[in-house]
């Protein structure tokens, strides 16, 4: 690596998480005494190397503030009608001093590793190509609507996770060009590969699941606990 990499994350956190069947946002329900954001922003603050912290929000958001947040790397910007147009406003937000790499990571994610995360960005700062964390598919895949029509091959399935981690200049295009194109771009990776741009896939723990459903915040809490006590030992 010749000079010093500059590292911004983004956290898309606009969207309503209508599944969670919840008055707020899911990103601000509680999570064993703080809320999820929080539970995210505290793990991201843990590394050293970010410059900036950007949090996509809507701009009628009513929570955010009210977070007794301490990073002063932590900073707002507009969210989107989607997670790509949070992405894409972030990374806009960002240009008057854009940085070299942006570590997209989802807000409702609180349980990453923060090896998980280290590992990613040196693994692609070593390779100068953007990645993405990720787990093998463990559980047999079927195709169909009512009834199974297929069972699919899992030998090279992956499940996509958060971080993603991919060279400013080279997201950013790949989102304006494929939003502009009215591709549908589901994470940042099917932006990249969309312009045919390679994805390293870095292999992550199970347990930074995302919490989408009611199930998942229970299912949180207990790997929170469990997280907790592995590094107390």
């Amino acid at each position: 690596m010749r000079n010093k990499q500059t590292i911004v994350a983004i956290v898309p956190a606009a969207g309503v998480g209508s599944r969670m069947q919840h008055n707020a946002p899911k990103q601000y329900i509680q999570l064993a005494g703080k809320t999820i954001l929080e539970h995210t922003l505290t793990k991201l603050s843990q590394l050293p190397q970010l410059q900036t912290i950007v949090v996509a929000l809507s701009d009628t958001d009513p929570y955010f503030d009210e977070l007794p947040l301490t990073d002063a790397r932590i900073v707002r910007s507009s969210g989107g009608k989607e997670r790509a147009d949070s992405v894409l406003n972030s990374l806009l937000f960002l240009a008057p001093n854009p940085p070299d790499w942006v570590l997209v990571h989802d807000a409702a994610r609180p349980l990453v590793d923060l090896a998980d995360i280290e590992r990613l960005i040196s693994e692609c700062l070593s390779a100068n190509e953007g990645g993405i964390l990720a787990t093998k598919v463990k559980d047999t895949i079927k195709r169909g609507d009512t009834h199974s029509k297929q069972t699919v091959p899992r030998d090279d399935l992956w499940q996509a996770l958060t971080p993603q981690f991919f060279k400013y200049n080279e997201l950013k295009d790949a989102l304006q060009n494929a939003l502009q194109s009215e591709v549908a771009i589901t994470d940042e990776a099917s932006a990249i590969e969309w312009v045919n741009k390679p994805v390293k896939l870095i292999a992550g723990r199970s347990d930074n699941i995302k919490i989408t459903t009611p199930e998942d915040l229970a299912l949180a809490g207990f790997l929170l606990n469990k997280q907790q006590n592995e590094s107390a030992v």
